[in-house]
């Protein structure tokens, strides 16, 4: 006769501790569930990136999709300019693998309000009651931030494309492999919308008493110099107009989100039952 073993539960921790397995087992789970939505915006990517000429069930055509955006900027430059530019399939399958990457890229984008959930999800459970209502907040500010830093990157794109094309010889033509400029676009358009969600993770990192609002203060000396040297990284041109598009918004975010993390301490000071460890120096032990 087989005796089966039913496993049971750690009885959940109403301050949201738990052993080391237990964090790697929630660590699993949430980055399983932000693989499923992934791969479900994926599939929509695969539709919005190819477009539909026709209408159907009520949605108007979507004629060239979203590679036809991506390729707008390139073209236009070119055509102020009078030279030939165009997006070259070197190989057989290269034009599907394109697809692919531009369905995963696009599903990345579309999906980012559950895969964001599930980024604070699993920081929640070092948080009190009260501080896990702040999670609607954090999607709230973090999804707009993330798709307003796309769309300022897409805006940017035709600037880049211009300054780049400007260095073609007057009787040159620019044959640029699709693979290689769908890369391009793909850093910088994410790079931006990373660039501004990093000011939410620093006041979800307070809010998980990670790092205090004081330390965050004491250290806006090197914020400003990370934001520039971030802005002059991911930008494609080296002109100072483009850096100062992502630095100066990365700048602003950063003093809101100090603002929020001194208020949030200030809060949190009131209520002596609250824990605090972001004051404790390296050698200090907290009580977790």
């Amino acid at each position: 006769m087989a005796v089966t073993t039913v496993r049971r539960r750690n009885p959940k921790d109403p301050e949201g501790r738990m052993p080391l397995m237990d964090h790697l087992r929630e660590l699993r789970n949430r980055a399983v569930k932000a693989g499923i939505f992934l791969i479900l915006g994926s599939i929509l990517g695969w539709f919005l990136w190819r477009g539909w000429s026709q209408p159907f069930w009520g949605v108007p055509s979507f004629s060239g999709g979203i590679f036809g955006m991506i390729q707008d900027p390139i073209i236009q430059a070119a055509e102020e300019r009078g030279s030939l530019v165009s997006i070259n399939f070197g190989q057989v399958g290269s034009a599907f693998d394109f697809a692919i990457k531009g369905a995963i890229w696009v599903g990345v984008l579309v999906s980012s309000p559950f895969w964001l959930w599930q980024f604070w999800a699993f920081i929640t459970p070092g948080l009190t009651k009260r501080e896990r209502r702040y999670a609607i907040g954090f999607i709230s500010a973090a999804v707009p931030l993330f798709l307003a830093g796309a769309v300022i990157a897409y805006s940017v794109l035709p600037n880049a494309m211009d300054f780049l094309i400007g260095f073609t010889p007057e009787d040159g033509s620019n044959v640029i492999d699709a693979q290689i400029y769908l890369s391009f676009c793909m850093r910088i358009i994410l790079a931006f919308g990373l660039g501004f969600l990093l000011p939410v993770v620093l006041v979800g990192l307070n809010f998980a008493h990670l790092v205090s609002g004081r330390q965050i203060v004491k250290q806006w000396r090197i914020s400003v110099f990370l934001s520039f040297l971030f802005s002059a990284l991911v930008t494609p041109t080296s002109d100072i107009t483009t850096m100062l598009l992502l630095a100066l918004p990365l700048l602003v975010l950063f003093g809101i989100a100090m603002v929020v993390c001194v208020l949030n301490d200030r809060r949190r000071g009131k209520n002596s039952d609250e824990p605090d460890y972001g004051d404790l120096s390296d050698d200090e032990a907290s009580a977790i």
